[in-house]
């Protein structure tokens, strides 16, 4: 059936118009008919979000049924990971494209995959999309007393000390009292080991630096750079492959505290880069075969002046379709949660 994952797309979302709306010359077609003297036409109501959302959960349950899609049905919480992580990726990328008409589409394919879950713990009566949708509405409720409750916030720091004061005593209240010695509370609790290294390592600092634990500027975080550089570049030469690895881990830990300290997501960042290279490496491709040569034919110094080359020509494209824009006050942009 090909890809599971296109598969899965063609029979779930279905493409172009709903089935539900008319099109533009329907709509005109009936104006035309409807004469002064008659009543005019009742508009139909606006379909709800609520609606759609029931008639998306509905296409799911149908789906995983007897007589629905076989790739559906052999689906588990653990064969679905590699999609779910692969839909919040290409949310990000419609983000970056611009394309409301994208950002639309891919957004729901990461809604499907809430639902998708849901279904199949609801088939095993653990919980539903319902417990989902209660869960996180009664967690933003608790989590914003400033505007539900009576504590007040004044800004959005004050927000975030707020919101992890509640996270961390949710937490002991879920884990209740623990058996023998008490369990030790700290900080950096809550993080998930499952996530990407460079994700763990930026909620790692985020949480420290909540608690005071941060560089007074970037030229500190910058130093720190520089010093991890030093030490991986003496242990290349004088130290094991499993120092290396410790020091380029240090120097790359350091790099992310650098993201987190500028606001900058560093996951974006390098997936950004990486974009970078690629269209650059295409267009040396594309200058090497100009001048009739395969690129892997061409000697390395050559390749690097194609690289310049390359370098330039992006540059001087993106400048001229992208405003100049200013790093000053960086870090007056506001940290996420």
């Amino acid at each position: 059936m090909g890809s599971p994952k296109k598969s899965l797309k063609q029979v779930v979302k279905p493409k172009g118009k709903s089935a539900g709306a008319p099109d533009s010359a329907a709509k005109k077609s009936a104006a035309k008919s409807v004469k002064p003297s008659e009543p005019a036409a009742v508009t139909p109501t606006r379909v709800s979000a609520g609606d759609w959302f029931e008639k998306l959960v509905a296409i799911q349950k149908r789906l995983r049924e007897p007589g629905g899609c076989p790739w559906d049905i052999e689906q588990n919480h653990q064969t679905l990971r590699t999609y779910l992580i692969e839909e919040a990726y290409e949310v990000l990328d419609a983000i970056e494209s611009g394309e409301d008409e994208k950002f639309v589409e891919e957004l729901g394919d990461l809604l499907l995959q809430v639902t998708f879950h849901s279904q199949i713990a609801s088939e095993a009566n653990r919980f539903s999309i319902s417990d989902v949708i209660q869960s996180i509405h009664d967690k933003m409720i608790r989590r914003h007393p400033h505007v539900f409750g009576d504590v007040e916030a004044k800004n959005s720091e004050e927000v975030l000390r707020n919101w992890q004061k509640i996270k961390t005593q949710e937490r002991i209240e879920k884990e209740g009292a623990p058996a023998g010695e008490p369990k030790r509370e700290s900080a950096l609790d809550g993080v998930p080991k499952s996530i990407p290294a460079t994700l763990e390592g930026l909620q790692l600092t985020k949480k420290a630096a909540r608690i005071g634990f941060d560089w007074a500027n970037a030229a500190g975080v910058f130093a720190k750079v520089r010093e991890e550089t030093t030490e991986l570049e003496h242990t290349l030469e004088h130290g094991t492959a499993i120092e290396a690895e410790e020091e380029l881990g240090d120097l790359l830990f350091a790099v992310v505290n650098l993201a987190r300290f500028l606001h900058i997501d560093p996951e974006i960042a390098l997936k950004r880069a990486n974009g970078k290279f690629v269209r650059r490496f295409h267009e040396m491709e594309r200058l090497a075969s100009t001048r009739g040569r395969k690129f892997e034919d061409v000697p390395r110094p050559e390749k690097e002046s194609l690289w310049n080359s390359a370098k330039e020509l992006k540059a001087a494209q993106a400048a001229a379709a992208t405003p100049v824009s200013s790093l000053g006050g960086i870090r007056k942009v506001a940290p996420h949660r």
